[in-house]
């Protein structure tokens, strides 16, 4: 038997009449994502190969850390020294441990700091260490990016996408050393202190991070995770035309997602799903599930209950004896299940009850055809 949840239909769909229109946002590209199921909720130019600034140096410390330890020690390269724009100052010749390269590069986005982490992994060249980058975006199939430079600043050809910079920062969050570096506000690294440029962090609730960038041709990008009640929401946003609207469209994105989704208890304990008859006169058995199912669910999308039971059980039935089960979908796809079991157990009635039940059951009979 099916049936349609029809209390949490009209519970979902007064949440999203209440948050229906989607944020307006004023930038090239950008794209809000559920990143346990890959959903994409709201895109706009996700395709488009644009600039990305330094958001790029997620790959930088991605492929970095492939080839070395946290624990290893860097000899910064001259070539690294006086990059241009974000920098700690690092010196030629200074020793600096990779951890504190990592969080230069992602707390501060240090471009001096991610120049030294390339030399040192591609043997003192940028050009091969870009090569390692664009392998692997190939590998994890970022179809829309290249990269030319460690730090992301500008120049011809070094591009990505909303859609690939999103499963680039899904992948990096992946990485502890990563996730950790990327959700703090403040560090000390190589005696320098960190100030993140991440202005969400510590205002927008449950932030976790990812990373921001900003060129004169990339304009404010950023991509951020935001993590709430069961599930973490992307959102990405490249080339919006100020600090401030980035700012206030990657929050309202953000908001937007999460309240796309409602955590809710699609099967409840001890309520019964169903009845089957049983022989003998004896009474039905009740069809109880013993553990919950509590799923995250989208908004608006209506949600359909499945009970498979049989009509009929034979006797005894133990309390707890599974008969059944009770599946719950959503667009045609399963949510999740959960086994239907006797509440309670029925015998089976003696030889004399049983013969008493035919005998009454049989008088009955002839009295309905006695004229």
């Amino acid at each position: 038997m099916k049936r349609a949840l029809a209390l949490l239909v009209a519970v979902l769909a007064l949440a999203a009449s209440a948050s229906a229109a989607a944020p307006h946002v004023t930038a090239r590209a950008w794209l809000v994502q559920n990143a346990a199921t890959g959903e994409v909720l709201l895109r706009h130019n996700e395709r488009a190969r644009v600039p990305i600034a330094s958001i790029t140096k997620l790959m930088t410390v991605l492929v970095a850390l492939e080839h070395v330890s946290l624990d290893d020690v860097v000899t910064v390269a001259p070539e690294a020294v006086g990059v241009g724009g974000s920098s700690i100052g690092l010196r030629a010749g200074e020793r600096v441990g990779v951890r504190d390269l990592v969080e230069a590069a992602l707390i501060q986005s240090a471009n001096d700091a991610a120049v030294a982490l390339a030399l040192h992994v591609g043997a003192g060249s940028q050009v091969r260490f870009a090569g390692l980058m664009n392998a692997k975006a190939r590998s994890l199939g970022l179809s829309d990016t290249h990269f030319v430079r460690p730090d992301g600043l500008d120049v011809a050809g070094h591009v990505s996408s909303a859609r690939d910079v999103t499963k680039l920062a899904r992948v990096a969050m992946n990485r502890p050393a990563i996730r950790a570096v990327v959700g703090q506000q403040r560090a000390v690294a190589a005696g320098r202190p960190l100030l993140t440029w991440n202005d969400l962090l510590g205002t927008f609730p449950g932030l976790i991070g990812v990373k921001t960038g900003h060129t004169s041709l990339a304009g404010w990008s950023q991509v951020a995770a935001a993590r709430g009640r069961g599930l973490t929401i992307y959102a990405t946003i490249l080339g919006s035309p100020s600090r401030s609207e980035r700012n206030t469209d990657l929050a309202e994105l953000l908001s937007w997602g999460l309240s796309r989704y409602r955590v809710l208890e699609l099967v409840r304990p001890r309520h019964v799903y169903a009845s089957v008859e049983t022989p003998y006169g004896r009474p039905p058995v009740r069809l109880v599930a013993l553990r919950p199912l509590v799923e995250v669910v989208r908004v608006g999308r209506p949600l359909v209950e499945e009970v498979d039971a049989p009509l009929f059980a034979s006797l005894p039935v133990r309390r707890g004896q599974r008969l059944g089960e009770v599946r719950v979908y959503a667009g045609g796809a399963l949510l999740g299940k959960r086994e239907l079991v006797a509440a309670a157990a029925v015998t089976k009635p003696g030889l004399a009850g049983r013969v008493g039940w035919y005998a009454e059951r049989t008088a009955g009979k002839l009295l309905e055809v006695v004229p």
